[in-house]
């Protein structure tokens, strides 16, 4: 993880959290709804946020980001209030960093080096483990000065890499690469085993629907509502990094795979970005995107756009989806009818509140409606003999009315177009 980084004092110091806004910088956001968020993400690792303040600044300093007043003001807070850690939430040049822990004599941890932190902490599957190492790797290789401690204990068996005559730092680097090397090859693996479980969806083919949104939007409530799933679901950021997958049933008997991701950031570190490329790959694939709102907060349509952008780098910017907007519980009355109004004249969008369950089964039903509209309404005759062609049409489709004469049944069914050409070349003759 970050460099000069003691993992107990990350978990237990008091911290100071600044978030600098620079002059002309372009800020697109509150930059009051940005602190607010630096101190969650701060106290989502558990640390003890003594004291935070938005740092306003003409320009950037090359040595140490801020200016030399804002570096001077806080030297004495720091030492008075014993803080531990300094978190600037912005991104910090490798030289700002260690200028900035040799003026305030403390540890010094940036925006990406804070993500980092909370993403390691959170990652439980095999998968996410390595997607958080290779990206704090990649983030830790720019900007080794000494021995990092990490690879000090695990050296044992990695020391004949380096030549008797080699530095210290050059041998971490070299490690580093190695290492790094063998987590791509690995998740190359994973991504070809997902590869093959989504071909193996395909063949019982069952619609997915991704759930994404900004951290903390409630995705993972949503999630557990529905599914009467226990992922973990906390008023924390990021509190799900690992995605989830389980079956729903629609009110129409439909089933579809539903999709819990991990939130998304503004300013996600570029190393999240690329690693957890995989993960998100479900969200590629998705026949729906469910777009988690967190229609409460102030900072609501910028966290949108947030969104909306990560989308769109991932190729999904043409994809329709279904906004869901969540935590009207917390609105007062004319704010939360406000919504539902406004979610009434929208088809792409549904009001919802995760914890007491208030619009989940309008959405369950707007999911039916999207899905639907992909569908073909199909008039089949089957005999009742044939239980396969039968079952194969109540797994499939929709069905929408059935008359049964004789020995045959007279079936209209709404089928995916990929599920009528599948029946008509599987059951020859049944279509009319």
């Amino acid at each position: 993880m970050p460099e000069n980084h003691d993992h107990a004092v990350v978990h237990t110091g008091r911290a100071l959290v600044l978030h600098p806004v620079v002059a002309n910088g372009g800020v697109a956001r509150d930059p009051a709804a940005r602190l607010d968020e630096a101190v969650g993400l701060a106290r989502a690792i558990e640390l003890d946020v003594v004291h935070s303040e938005t740092v306003r600044s003409g320009r950037i300093r090359p040595s140490t980001f801020l200016g030399k007043g804002i570096v001077d003001r806080f030297e004495a807070l720091i030492e008075t209030e014993e803080i531990g850690l300094v978190v600037v939430d912005t991104a910090l040049a490798p030289i700002q960093q260690r200028n900035l822990e040799r003026a305030w004599n403390t540890k010094v941890i940036d925006r990406t080096g804070l993500i980092l932190e909370i993403f390691g902490a959170r990652a439980r599957t095999r998968e996410g483990t390595m997607q958080v190492e290779l990206a704090a790797l990649s983030y830790q290789r720019s900007r080794l000065v000494r021995s990092w401690t990490h690879l000090e204990r695990q050296r044992g068996g990695f020391g004949f890499l380096g030549g008797p005559g080699e530095r210290q730092l050059e041998i971490d680097r070299r490690l580093i690469g190695g290492r790094i090397a063998r987590l791509r090859r690995d998740l190359s693996d994973v991504k070809r085993t997902r590869a093959l479980h989504r071909q193996a969806r395909r063949r019982v083919p069952l619609p997915v629907i991704a759930m994404v949104g900004y951290t903390n939007a409630g995705k993972s409530t949503l999630f557990n509502r529905l599914t009467r799933a226990d992922v973990v679901a906390k008023d924390m950021l990021f509190a799900t990094l690992d995605p989830t997958m389980r079956s729903l049933d629609l009110p129409s008997g439909r089933t579809v795979v539903l999709s819990d991701t991990v939130g998304f950031i503004s300013d996600l570190p570029t190393q999240l970005v690329a690693a957890f490329h995989a993960t998100l790959e479900e969200v590629v694939e998705a026949d729906i995107v469910l777009h988690v709102r967190d229609i409460a907060h102030p900072d609501s349509e910028a966290q949108k756009r947030e969104v909306e952008s990560v989308l769109a780098e991932m190729g999904l910017q043409h994809a329709r989806p279904l906004e869901v907007l969540n935590k009207i519980d917390l609105l007062d009355a004319e704010a939360r009818a406000a919504v539902r109004n406004r979610a009434a004249r929208n088809e792409d969008a549904v009001a919802v509140s995760a914890v007491t369950g208030e619009g989940c089964e309008d959405l369950l039903r707007a999911l039916d409606r999207r899905l639907a509209e992909s569908r073909h309404v199909v008039d089949v005759e089957v005999s009742l003999a044939d239980g396969a062609a039968l079952a194969w049409l109540y797994r499939h489709g929709e069905i929408l009315e059935r008359h049964d004469e004789g020995m045959s049944a007279h079936i209209v069914v709404a089928l995916d177009s990929e599920d009528e050409a599948q029946f008509r070349s599987r059951f020859r003759g049944r279509g009319a």
